[in-house]
Parts: structure tokens; C-alpha cells; sequence
């Protein structure tokens, strides 16, 4: 497994983009996002899609078509990839802003990762969203911001916040209550865990992660 490098992915509502060093990434387009990386001189290991968004196939050998009909988003088509040659981190950009169907489809896609015991981030304007499975993410001491975690696809259970304004110890959180929103960081070290189910986490990007865990 691609234990040390990092699979990027990059959609078609891509704004800006970190400084990807290529010696240990590799860099997925999904559709249109091959547009926003030419933009910053940057050339994908591999563009994926139907191609509907960016318009026209672009030449290459590394180009993987797919017809418009079909089950999977561009995006899952990304990922699908990534998980087939082992990464096990993600860094998504370009998946949230634009409709809110497609957001909604991009942070499935999330669970979809955390489920096959890989961990991914999904990259919006100002905000992060990750999804870990029985597992932990803890911040650096000096993070600021906002912090809320929410469970998916049914009860997260033993959920534990700590560091943070508002504690939880061995909660219990649901899809149809919103227990988990809106906390905040204090400038102490802090962690999310969850001992049994799928915990959305979503935060400011003044807060820093410094480990997550999931567990398949």
C-alpha cells in the first residue's frame, strides 16, 4: 500500500490548490479538473470522467473515459482508482461549492473511504470535511475556529471530545440530531473519536489535524 504517499484529487470546482510535491502524490483529475490544474501548470498522473463538464476528452495516454451514463460521480470514479493502486490518504479540492447534490455525493464519497480503512479530507472555501469509521482525529494545540461532528448512516456511538469548549465523553450521536455542531477550539491539543459507527467532522481551516484513524 501507498502508506507514505498522498493521492490528490482534483474537481471541477477547484479554486485554489495546494503545493503538491510529486515525489510522494499522485494526482488524479476528475473531469473538469484537469481544467483548473493545466491553470497552475500542474500535469495529473491520471484524468478520469465522462468529460461532460470539461467539454472535449483531452489527448494523452493517461486518460480513462467513461460514458455519461453510469453509477458513479467523476469523483468516485477517482477515488475507485486510487483505492485499486493503495492509497490509504486522499486530499479531495474541487468537491464542494458548486451543487449542493454534488457536495452531498462528495461527502458519501467520504464514507466510502473511511469505510474501505482509508482516510480522505474534502477541501471547501474556508472549511475541511473528513469521515473516520471507529477511529480518532486530533488537532495541534493553537487551532482556531469551529469544529462539529455529526453521525452518518446511522448511530455513532461512544463519541468523545476532548480539548474543546464543549466535552462529550462516550456520547451517543444520531442522523436526526444535531448534538454535535458548532463547537469550538480552545488553543489545547484536541480529538474527536468515536468507538463504533461514521462520524462526519468538519472544520474551520485555522485548526490544524494532526493524525486520523480509521479503522476498516
Amino acid at each position: 500500500m501507498c502508506i507514505d504517499k498522498i493521492c490528490y484529487i482534483i474537481g471541477a470546482m477547484a479554486k485554489s490548490l495546494p503545493d503538491i510535491s510529486r515525489e510522494n502524490c499522485f494526482v488524479i483529475a476528475a473531469d473538469a479538473g484537469y481544467k483548473a490544474l493545466q491553470e497552475v501548470n500542474i500535469k495529473p498522473d491520471l484524468v478520469v470522467g465522462d468529460f461532460d463538464s470539461l467539454g472535449h476528452v483531452p489527448a494523452g495516454e493517461n486518460i480513462v473515459r467513461h460514458p455519461v451514463m453510469k453509477d458513479d460521480t467523476d469523483m468516485m470514479l477517482a477515488v475507485k482508482l486510487g483505492l485499486e493502486r493503495g492509497f490509504t490518504r486522499f486530499h479531495i479540492y474541487g468537491g464542494m461549492g458548486g451543487r449542493t447534490d454534488h457536495t452531498i455525493a462528495n461527502i458519501q464519497t467520504l464514507a466510502y473511504i473511511a469505510n474501505r480503512g482509508a482516510s480522505a479530507f474534502l477541501y471547501g472555501d474556508g472549511e475541511i470535511i473528513t469521515v473516520i469509521k471507529n477511529g480518532f482525529i486530533s488537532f495541534s494545540a493553537g487551532s482556531e475556529g469551529t469544529v462539529s461532528a455529526f453521525a452518518m448512516g446511522g448511530k455513532a456511538e461512544g463519541v468523545c471530545e476532548s480539548g474543546l469548549l464543549y466535552g462529550l465523553e462516550n456520547a451517543e450521536l444520531t442522523p436526526d440530531f444535531p448534538l454535535g455542531v458548532s463547537n469550538e477550539f480552545t488553543g489545547e491539543a484536541a480529538e474527536i473519536s468515536v468507538r463504533n459507527g461514521l462520524l462526519l467532522v468538519a472544520w474551520t481551516d485555522k485548526a490544524f489535524p494532526v493524525d486520523v484513524q480509521s479503522i476498516e
